[in-house]
């Protein structure tokens, strides 16, 4: 999106009002909203939006699409009183957050109405700081698995009509059959209306494309629920052999030492384990995985929809040469291609300073590499080895994996 400077000085007061409107139109608005939606000269909004806050003393503009397209004109009227219109509370998965990044602070006045998460608990009898606020509006469906939980109570912003029906199946098909699903349709308003029904054969029909879903959510026997540590077990990934083993997982984790908002390259992703389990410690963490083979690639984006983190970026490409156009990463894993040429020193190069690059090698020519780089960088160098009890004949025994030698190194 185009990014847009505000002139050198500021307006002496605010010109700009962001007025939440709800279902129940002019007749929910504060009189301070009233009056800022009446003092404007023009006010954008959607059709619904505007047809609710009918009659309008104010030229009424409906967003284009896409909707930043208006933004320039928005910013022109600069110090004359314009406002905007969203529904319920702009700044819960609303335009409020957008417009703030191109107007200051001081510059707009915000007129919030109850969100839909808190009318949608206010029906209910929900604590909504106990429940996962999660919007579908334009993104995908699998995004909800890592927040189907034993116990969990999920708020859900729907896209369309569609929506509640294809979380129930999803929610079928991962073992959560018996969660309860309650579509909430036009709350606020004339045509309000609250239905439930199981996940399992859920029917309801004709749901109203403005509607919030609340989940209860409750695992069958054998549900495919993703713990909340590291180290998810090997049969989630789809794998040909080349994936991260469980335990060496959560230790390569550790090392990496995941924070809020960090950017990981995964290189030589193979199953893209490291990256999924990376993506999955918080919604705000970002991943690329650098794969050569295409099937892989495949593969990973494949082991990533499954398990909840369809944002994680997938390039095809060998390293050093596929790292050149990434963004600069907070963390870098080299799970595969270690003894490559330069792939070591290109990932390096590349960190942000504290930055924290992990290693894993299991051959002898990858552990060359690790030696050559512990001896030539520092940091730390560790070898971790797991053996799992296998049957021998009818008795059991100890199986050893081949030893993994871990080489963590954190940019100065």
């Amino acid at each position: 999106m185009e990014a847009f400077s505000p002139a050198p000085e500021a307006p002496s007061s605010p010109w700009l009002a962001i007025v939440g409107i709800g279902e129940d139109g002019r007749a929910g608005l504060s009189p301070a909203a009233a009056a800022a939606l009446d003092a404007a000269e023009v006010v954008w909004g959607g059709r619904r939006h505007l047809a609710l806050a009918a009659p309008l003393r104010a030229e009424a503009r409906a967003w284009p699409s896409p909707i930043d397209a208006a933004y320039p004109d928005i910013l022109a009227r600069r110090g004359r009183p314009t406002c905007i219109l969203a529904t319920g509370d702009p700044f819960h998965y609303g335009i409020g957050a957008e417009i703030a990044r191109l107007v200051p602070p001081e510059e707009f006045r915000a007129y919030p109405q109850p969100s839909a998460f808190s009318l949608a608990c206010a029906r209910l009898g929900w604590s909504l700081p106990d429940c996962a606020c999660l919007t579908l509006h334009g993104r995908a469906l699998p995004l909800i698995l890592p927040h189907l939980q034993p116990g969990a109570r999920l708020l859900v912003l729907s896209w369309d009509g569609s929506t509640p029906g294809r979380v129930a199946a999803l929610l079928t098909e991962r073992g959560f059959g018996r969660s309860r699903l309650t579509v909430l349709e036009a709350m606020g308003g004339p045509r309000e209306r609250v239905r439930s029904a199981p996940a399992a054969g859920f029917d309801l029909p004709e749901i109203d494309p403005l509607n919030t879903l609340a989940v209860a959510v409750e695992a069958d026997p054998g549900a495919r629920v993703l713990a909340l540590s590291p180290g998810l077990p090997d049969a989630l990934f789809a794998n040909d052999g080349q994936l991260t083993k469980s335990e060496i997982r959560a230790v390569t984790l550790a090392a990496l030492a995941p924070h809020r908002g960090a950017l990981l390259w995964d290189v030589g992703g193979g199953a893209g384990s490291v990256a999924i389990e990376w993506m999955l410690r918080h919604p705000a963490m970002r991943a690329v995985a650098v794969e050569a083979r295409t099937e892989r690639a495949a593969r990973i984006r494949r082991n990533a929809t499954s398990l909840g983190v369809p944002g994680l970026d997938v390039v095809e490409g060998a390293a050093p040469d596929a790292l050149l156009v990434l963004p600069p990463p907070d963390a870098v894993f080299i799970g595969g291609g270690v003894s490559d040429p330069g792939v070591i020193a290109a990932a390096c190069a590349a960190l942000r300073p504290g930055g924290r690059c992990v290693a894993n090698a299991v051959t002898l020519e990858g552990e060359a590499a690790l030696l050559a780089a512990f001896r030539a960088r520092g940091g730390a160098l560790r070898r971790l080895a797991v053996s799992r009890a296998d049957p021998v004949g009818g008795m059991h025994g100890w199986r050893a994996a081949m030893p993994v030698t871990q080489w963590i190194w954190t940019c100065p």
